[in-house]
Formats: structure tokens, sequence, C-alpha cells
């Protein structure tokens, strides 16, 4: 059975009335897994679309980038985003489903994070109940207040840039702290990284806006610092 025919299966469980979390319990290890992170991430990035009250074709778009559905899929995959995106009641259920999927891969959460802001900004703007959307979903992830702002500074232009915020270090941190830290955001973000991570090629390319916000962050810093 392929993943979207077992998709296609909990939906249908989830349609007869059967509780979110029992379904998600099924799907809790290998290769089940995979499907209930599906579902998961494809709700959450159809509800985040609806956020603002409006679900563009741009944001679509976005979540296509960032959430790849091969093109055989594409009707189930529909599906679930046509049926999540009618509101966003029940977002944090999602949420909570991939926060325990993946409650030991922060890497892997923090990527999803960052792909649901490329979803955001899809329409250039950046809507407050997305800010209050986004917030609580890191919460319910275990993202912190810091890696929230410095996600929000990397992709939200008219955002508060605080060098120090974009690579989530204290504005009095030692230099050598700060270049760790830069050092530790660059490698992360390399596409071999990221590879070897399992992501899929449209999220390494998401990568690039971050890299590039987080270099320029360390080069503001450095000629600050002298």
């Amino acid at each position: 059975m392929s993943i979207w025919a077992r998709i296609t299966e909990a939906l249908s469980a989830l349609a007869a009335g059967e509780p979110l979390s029992a379904v998600f319990e099924k799907l809790s290890t290998p290769p089940e897994r995979s499907v209930g992170f599906a579902i998961a991430v494809i709700a959450l990035g159809a509800k985040l679309a609806k956020a603002d009250g409006v679900v563009s074709r741009s944001e679509v778009s976005a979540f296509r980038d960032v959430f790849h559905v091969a093109p055989g899929d594409e009707a189930s995959a529909g599906r679930v985003f046509n049926l999540a995106r009618q509101d966003v009641a029940g977002y944090e259920a999602y949420a909570r489903q991939i926060k325990r999927l993946f409650r030991d891969d922060m890497d892997m959460l923090e990527d999803l994070f960052e792909g649901l802001f490329h979803v955001a900004m899809a329409d250039g703007k950046y809507h407050p109940l997305e800010d209050m959307f986004l917030g609580r979903v890191a919460q319910i992830f275990g993202i912190s207040e810091r890696a929230f702002r410095a996600t929000r500074a990397r992709r939200v232009p008219d955002a508060e840039r605080d060098p120090y915020d974009v690579l989530g270090v204290d504005a009095d941190a030692p230099m050598e702290d700060i270049r760790k830290a830069w050092r530790k955001m660059v490698r992360d973000t390399h596409p071999d990284t990221m590879m070897a991570r399992g992501l899929p090629e449209e999220a390494i390319k998401l990568a690039e806006a971050r890299m590039v916000a987080v270099n320029k962050a360390w080069e503001q810093i450095s000629r600050e610092r002298g």
C-alpha cells in the first residue's frame, strides 16, 4: 500500500469519527510514522494559509515548494489540504502530533517551522494572525522565543532584524561564542547536512535565504565589534 493510500485510509478513519489521537497512535512507528507526519504537515500548512482569512494562489504554490508531493499523489494530497484549510480550528492538535512524532529531532521541527514561514510570506504580507499562529506552533514544538524571533527576522522583510537575534545569541556574548553560533548555523544549513536529514530538495532550497540572513548578521556584528 502506497503512502498516500495509507493517508487516505487514515483520513477515512477521521471522517468516520475516530479521535485524532487514536489515528496518530496507529501511525507512531515506521513506516506509518511517515504517514502521520505527512497528514499533520499538510494540515498544518493548509491551516496556516487560512490563518489570515484568505488562501491565495501564492500560498498554495509556496506550500507545494515546501511540502513536496509527487505528481501522481496530488489528488490525495489535495484532499487533505482542502479539508484542512476550511478553517484554522484544530491546528494545535496537528502541531502536537508532529511534536510527538519528532520529539527527539529538533532539527526536523525547526526545518518544518521555517517552511511554515515561507508559506506565511508567500503573498508578501505577514498578518498578525499568522504571527499568533506561528508563535503558538513554536511553543508546541518547543522552539524558544529567541529562535522564533530569529526565524521571523530571517523570513519577514520588515521584521526587526537584530543580528544577535538572527544568530540566537545574547548581545553581550563573547565574540568567540558568536563565531561558534554562526559556524554551527552555516554547517546545519549546508545542503549536504540537510540531505543527510532526509529533507526534500524543495526544503533545501529554502535554506538559501536562511544562509544569506545568517551571514549578513555575522558580517554586521563583525563590523560593529571591529
